[in-house]
């Protein structure tokens, strides 16, 4: 389905609190129509539609352009709404949702039922998390269903963490936006496996796993996310994702990358790299994006998406980026640039 003009609500710059409400209301009540509607968590833009509505998640699919063996994840807003969409809850699980729901935490149980296999992807497990931004959590709890949203991107891009990203790349192709101003992690919801024996981490993100570990001391990490060649089996890991337009290529040793750049120039590319604020000013190209501070990689992962889509904005060809630290949020960090990279290295 194609849309003539996609709707966008402006809640977050909105100083009336009744027409907030309203915009809300409608957004919330078309999503139990059925419809597709871009919506602000506290990582990135979520694409919500019922997840208990066959029609409303192949709508997602389409208008993302994403393969369909790829599950989702389900959204909701109260505890209570998680009994109908698992047939178990382990005690790990109970100790982990007391101490991180809402926050950027997926959970992965055995499905019940109710839930449909387009949304699982035919798997017997179903994804599922409590947003803790306020405005997701408003929206969720004004539809009174459960919703499926992956990032509100077209797949394979950047995800997005402004409203403008996602209209850059979906306009024409929902039913609506919800724009509630930039959030706030930057990187999409850890996700982790709770349906076995141990807990096991199929995604890196805006919770790190020494967090978890604080809770579930056995966690792991999925084999596909340390051994080449693994297939992932998490919402959002299998296929190539948020790659810039350009050529990405870490750099191992930073000091490669000037001379990596001048190379690239002459041979008549645009280049861009992507460092922090602290070397920003040692390098020279098309285009140098800060991606927040050494100190700090929370600022990096806050900044990393809207970094890559800059890269686009200035029409970069040729793209190096340093490496991070994979303690903490630098995993997530490394991950993401991995996949967009598409494994491009130079050790």
């Amino acid at each position: 389905m194609s849309y003539i003009q996609t709707k966008r609500w402006n809640v977050n710059k909105s100083m009336n609190l009744q027409k907030k409400e309203t915009d809300l209301q409608e957004a919330a009540a078309w999503i139990k129509q059925g419809k597709v509607v871009a919506f602000p968590t506290e990582t990135v833009y979520g694409l919500g539609g019922n997840a208990l509505d066959s029609q409303a998640v192949k709508e997602i699919f389409r208008a993302k352009g994403r393969p369909n063996d790829n599950p989702l994840i389900v959204h909701i807003a109260k505890r209570e709404q998680l009994d109908a969409l698992v047939t178990d809850i382990p005690e790990v699980a109970e100790k982990l949702m007391k101490a991180y729901w809402p926050g950027p935490l997926t959970l992965i149980f055995k499905a019940s039922d109710q839930v449909p296999t387009d949304v699982t992807a035919g798997l017997d497990t179903v994804a599922v998390r409590m947003p803790s931004h306020p405005i997701a959590r408003e929206l969720l709890l004004e539809s009174g269903v459960p919703v499926a949203a992956p990032s509100a991107n077209l797949s394979g891009r950047p995800s997005p963490t402004t409203a403008d990203h996602v209209w850059s790349d979906l306009e024409g192709r929902i039913a609506g936006i919800v724009d509630g101003g930039p959030t706030g992690v930057g990187v999409e919801s850890t996700v982790l496996d709770i349906s076995g024996p141990h807990p096991v981490i199929f995604r890196p993100g805006g919770l790190t796993q020494e967090q978890i570990a604080e809770i579930a001391e056995d966690v792991e990490l999925d084999q596909a996310l340390v051994t080449e060649g693994q297939a992932p089996k998490s919402p959002g890991m299998k296929y190539t994702h948020y790659a810039p337009k350009g050529s990405l290529t870490l750099v191992t040793n930073y000091l490669q990358i000037q001379e990596l750049a001048a190379h690239a120039q002459a041979q008549g590319s645009r280049v861009g790299i992507l460092t922090t604020e602290n070397r920003k000013h040692e390098y020279v190209a098309d285009f140098v994006f800060a991606c927040g501070v050494d100190e700090d990689l929370t600022t990096t992962a806050a900044l990393l998406y809207n970094g890559l889509r800059q890269f686009d904005d200035h029409q970069i060809d040729v793209i190096y980026s340093e490496v991070f630290p994979e303690n903490g949020v630098g995993a997530a960090v490394m991950n993401r640039l991995r996949k967009a990279a598409g494994g491009r290295i130079i050790e």
